[in-house]
């Protein structure tokens, strides 16, 4: 299997720029999603990797050897589009030894190879049957059969999973789980699914408008976003996001009447250091922000009013509307059987630790407690 280096990738299409100074390096057997919005410059990276598209600048690395030059057919990569492009007219058996054909291996091989690789994502039951007769779920598994019996030391996935329904989508990110563990292959991941980065990858590359956001694992990325776009693309339901000012170890929140939040000393002392700015935004994710008193959360003068409740059966999400504010939404994740009134008034209560200071223009994280 391949490391893989990206250095300084830019890729301009006319005055668009897709990808913009990316630098990357992707461990030997590492599963690595590239995570973000549509348009943000992760396809065009995938592109550039598997030699369908060259860089404007910078260069590709397998291991130590550039790439640049080497066209995508001799790169020993495996590409799994979001179209799976799977011959409907042809049996699974023919599809999924249709490389091997191309290739001209000897029909014994290609026979042992299939068998082998249709046992593997468990669709050797269905090996004489017209592709067009499988469920999207099958036609899914063929796809990917068909590029791992081709042996790539390099895999990478498009979106495979858009066309699927949300049952067969937790199928199949527990298959894809299963096949990197068994395979080992280094193996890349296009998704804009936060829940499909978050569960399958090792690390995850969060992109935005052709800029590298954040990479790393998904806990770090999830507990420790860089600036306000990771942690409000980060999560689900979205960080609470509270404009405020910093003045002699307190912040006051523009959006509350009695939006004071003392800091203790200890942090006070350290936010201090890394704090440039007044101006600061606060964030606190809606599984920390309590509603009345909960035991272990800190109380706070904080009040707001219930707009709407939406229950998810394992949990419950209130949304509430600040007193004193007037545009901005907050949410408070409560357990499944909470109930309140519409327009009803709550206390809010967090723990100082499960907060994050933004700097209000850069958007940089500043401190986390």
């Amino acid at each position: 299997m391949a490391t893989i280096t990206l250095d300084k990738l830019t890729k301009r299409f006319g005055k668009q720029t897709a990808v913009k100074d990316l630098t990357l390096k992707i461990d030997e057997n590492e599963f690595v999603a590239l995570l973000g919005p549509s348009g943000c410059g992760k396809t065009t990276t995938m592109n550039m990797i598997s030699g369908i598209l060259k860089p404007d600048m910078g260069k590709v690395y397998f291991d130590e050897r550039e790439m640049n030059d080497v066209p995508a057919g001799k790169r020993g990569v495996g590409f799994v589009f979001q179209n799976y492009a799977v011959f409907t007219h042809m049996t699974v058996y023919n599809n999924i030894a249709c490389g091997l054909k191309v290739r001209k291996f000897p029909a014994s091989d290609i026979d042992t190879e299939v068998i082998k690789a249709a046992k593997l994502l468990r669709i050797d039951h269905v090996l004489n049957t017209n592709a067009e007769r499988l469920s999207i779920n099958d036609m899914q598994k063929v796809a990917l059969a068909r590029t791992l019996v081709t042996k790539p030391e390099i895999l990478l996935l498009d979106e495979p999973l858009s066309n699927l329904d949300a049952a067969l989508r937790n199928i199949m990110r527990a298959e894809l789980k299963r096949l990197h563990l068994e395979l080992g292959q280094t193996t890349v991941y296009v998704t804009h699914d936060q829940v499909e980065a978050m569960s399958l990858a090792d690390r995850i590359a969060v992109m935005n408008f052709a800029v590298l956001q954040q990479f790393d694992t998904p806990y770090e990325v999830y507990r420790r976003p860089k600036n306000l776009f990771v942690a409000n693309f980060i999560g689900s339901p979205t960080m609470n996001f509270l404009k405020g000012t910093y003045r002699d170890g307190k912040i006051d929140l523009a959006d509350f009447d009695q939006g004071i939040i003392p800091i203790s000393d200890t942090c006070r002392t350290l936010l201090e250091k890394k704090l440039k700015n007044e101006e600061v935004i606060l964030g606190i994710r809606p599984e920390h922000l309590k509603l009345e008193h909960t035991n272990g959360v800190r109380k706070s003068s904080l009040k707001a009013n219930v707009v709407n409740l939406e229950p998810l059966g394992s949990e419950t999400i209130v949304y509430l509307r600040p007193q004193g504010g007037v545009d901005n939404i907050i949410k408070s994740m409560m357990h499944s059987d909470y109930v309140a009134n519409l327009n009803e008034v709550k206390t809010i209560g967090f723990n100082e630790e499960d907060l994050y200071i933004f700097d209000q223009g850069s958007g940089d994280l500043v401190f986390t407690f």
